[in-house]
């Protein structure tokens, strides 16, 4: 568990007792944090901030647990080809494994058919990137709702402006600096709240001020991560399930003197989970919210998901890397990939908005294969429709695994 936020000491007064914070007070004193489990509540007084109304506040409200609900995977019902969004914009891929980029298109004016194809694309490739959208915040909502019902986060900041709880605020300036004797790179990567009982799906995030250069994002593909593992150890993968927790998230925020506004809670989900709309398998762990691995012994445990990790943190074939520009949005699925920001912009501002909608309850490589349907891996998939002979790529009758690539 990485180390929670300290309590911030108590703003500066303007001196006549009314307890308002100084706008000086952020140049008079920084305040050091965990970027990770410590809510982003800087602000820096600048009221003429253009975008100041969706600086990040605290309600301080208590909501009911989350119980399951239905959603409708939309990926499903896409055209396999995505003939109507990809005569839209022009497409770029930008690694093998995970990462596109869709230019001369505006995200307010898809189709139906066109956000069902999206979703697809999405699902494949891991995340998206889309520049120059004027889509505003609650165009952005209404597309996550096309995906699914949106997400309340528990801790993390909602805009100041009101109506806008389903949105989560990414907000850092001058007045709070990242302190990296609090954690460690690994511990940011993350897939957002693994620990609900249905995490969120296609994601989105939309910057509105950022720095010159730096605070750019990372994203990192568990079909990829799957795909590199021996078939031995893909297997045993495959029937184990983890523990995933909130608990730190909300002690950062009660550290900080935060309202906690939905009691944390932990859920087991499947190590390794299909997503519906590609049936391709998925490594399901993350350093900021797994725990444990259920049923096991404790240093196994350790062994598994350190070596997951550093896998998910550490090879770059696994991962495409964004630098943001204004009005810039990437949208991911957050059932397989997880992602991480760089923290090497302070004291420069970086301001995003982030809609997430729930997903299905995870489900496992058995769990999908009860009704007759296959899970795949996803580069074997990819390799066969290139042409490429996968046969001399499996398991021998021996038992005895040919290397499948540079990975292995």
């Amino acid at each position: 568990m990485a180390p929670v936020a300290t309590t911030d000491k108590a703003p500066a007064t303007n001196g006549n007792g009314n307890g308002h914070p100084l706008k000086v007070r952020a140049q008079e004193e920084e305040v050091i944090f965990n970027p990770f489990y410590s809510p982003a509540i800087a602000d820096d007084g600048d009221t003429s901030y253009k975008y100041a109304q969706y600086k990040p506040v605290f309600p301080k409200v208590k909501w009911e647990p989350l119980t399951e609900i239905s959603v409708t995977e939309r990926g499903l019902l896409a055209d396999p080809s995505k003939t109507s969004l990809f005569s839209a914009g022009k497409v770029k891929h930008l690694t093998p494994a995970i990462g596109t980029e869709i230019t001369n298109i505006d995200l307010r004016q898809l189709t139906g058919a066109q956000k069902d194809e999206l979703a697809l694309l999405i699902a494949e490739r891991g995340v998206v990137f889309f520049r120059d959208q004027e889509i505003n915040i609650y165009e952005q909502l209404d597309l996550a709702r096309h995906w699914g019902p949106l997400h309340k986060h528990a801790t993390t900041p909602v805009p100041k402006e009101p109506g806008l709880e389903e949105v989560h605020v990414v907000y850092n300036d001058h007045s709070r600096r990242p302190d990296p004797s609090a954690f460690s790179k690994l511990e940011l990567w993350h897939s957002d709240v693994t620990y609900e009982i249905q995490p969120p799906s296609t994601t989105s995030l939309k910057i509105y001020a950022g720095p010159e250069y730096g605070g750019d994002t990372l994203w990192s593909s568990g079909y990829a991560l799957y795909s590199s593992l021996s078939p031995g150890l893909q297997k045993y993968l495959e029937g184990l399930s983890a523990l995933h927790s909130a608990v730190a998230q909300a002690e950062g925020a009660k550290a900080a003197g935060l309202p906690v506004r939905r009691d944390p809670i932990e859920t087991i989900h499947p190590v390794v989970r299909v997503h519906p709309a590609t049936g391709w398998k998925s490594v399901y762990v993350n350093p900021g919210f797994t725990r444990r691995i259920v049923g096991v012994p404790k240093a196994e445990s350790d062994t598994i998901l350190n070596f997951l990790f550093h896998q998910i943190g550490e090879n770059p074939d696994f991962q495409v890397r964004f630098k943001w520009e204004p009005n810039s949005i990437a949208i991911w699925d957050n059932r397989v990939v997880t992602h991480t920001a760089t923290f090497d912009f302070w004291p420069a501002t970086r301001h995003a908005l982030r809609a997430a909608p729930h997903g299905e309850k995870p489900i496992s490589v058995a769990e999908y294969e009860k009704e007759g349907k296959v899970a795949k891996d996803r580069q074997l998939e990819i390799w066969k429709q290139q042409g490429v002979d996968i046969d001399g790529l499996l398991p021998k009758q021996n038992g005895i695994s040919r290397p499948r690539g540079y990975n292995d």
